[in-house]
């Protein structure tokens, strides 16, 4: 892990900030493999419960980096077409798969600018908390581009196809409040608060039995994509596998028995 990305852990919780404050925390290279590396080990962490993601600074993140695209110094930004795909499949584009691949929840804390990837990176996660602060844009056309990370696929799925088609094709900014009515964010609240918030979210989510957490997750994720009989079909697979884990049968004992349960990750 370089420092680019820092990783706090407390518990079953990690804290990834994004460390690149002079650039905004543009999505440059040392950053993308920051969190590669993160979140390709997440899955496997059997003690991990959940992630938040934050930026260092002002910023959450301000997306691509444009000092790297103007000088292409990033295999992404320079070479033939084909160069440029595999570039982008090989670098930014790891993320949007890792996040649809990580059972482990994901609240993206959003402390200040989220443009472009930055918004998308954000979409990413399951939930996401925002500051007074926050601004919000996907606005790829500024720059002639389109979303290459993975965003005009996460986004709608977000706010609708309606509303990523305006924030797309306007290039408009969203303030917290209206990405919040838009539904782009759960909660609003002052920046000293943020983190307090999303660890209180995440808290909440780890106070659960952490198998059961994890498919509760796969199954959202994986039921979105399929007819209804194969969601139930999915749905009958994983029942059956919490009911045969001793957390579960802990925590109907527990419920009975008007006590706090106490799960052990089994």
């Amino acid at each position: 892990m370089n420092d680019a990305v820092l990783i706090e852990r407390k518990g079953p919780i990690a804290l990834v900030t994004l460390n690149r404050p002079d650039s905004r925390n543009a999505l440059s290279a040392d950053i993308i493999d920051g969190l590669v590396t993160f979140l390709s080990g997440a899955n496997a962490d059997a003690s991990l419960g959940c992630i938040i993601l934050t930026g260092g600074g002002k910023s959450f993140s301000s997306g691509g980096n444009v000092k790297e695209m103007r000088d292409g110094t990033h295999p992404m930004f320079t070479g033939t077409p084909l160069d440029m795909q595999e570039g982008y499949r090989n670098g930014i584009q790891q993320l949007p798969r890792l996040f649809h691949q990580l059972d482990v929840p994901a609240i993206a804390a959003v402390n200040g600018h989220a443009i472009g990837a930055g918004m998308d990176l954000a979409t990413m996660c399951d939930i996401r908390v925002a500051s007074t602060k926050a601004t919000f844009a996907e606005s790829f056309l500024r720059v002639g581009l389109v979303s290459g990370d993975g965003g005009a696929w996460y986004l709608p799925r977000v706010i609708g196809h309606a509303k990523a088609r305006e924030m797309a094709l306007t290039c408009c900014v969203l303030d917290a409040e209206q990405a919040k009515d838009w539904g782009l964010v759960t909660h609003v609240v002052d920046p000293d608060t943020l983190l307090d918030k999303a660890w209180e979210l995440a808290e909440q989510i780890t106070a659960f039995p952490p198998k059961s957490i994890r498919l509760n997750k796969r199954l959202l994720r994986q039921s979105a994509d399929v007819s209804l009989d194969t969601a139930l079909d999915l749905a009958a697979s994983f029942q059956s596998i919490v009911q045969n884990t001793e957390d579960q049968a802990e925590a109907v004992v527990a419920l009975l028995e008007g006590r706090p349960p106490v799960y052990k990750g089994s």
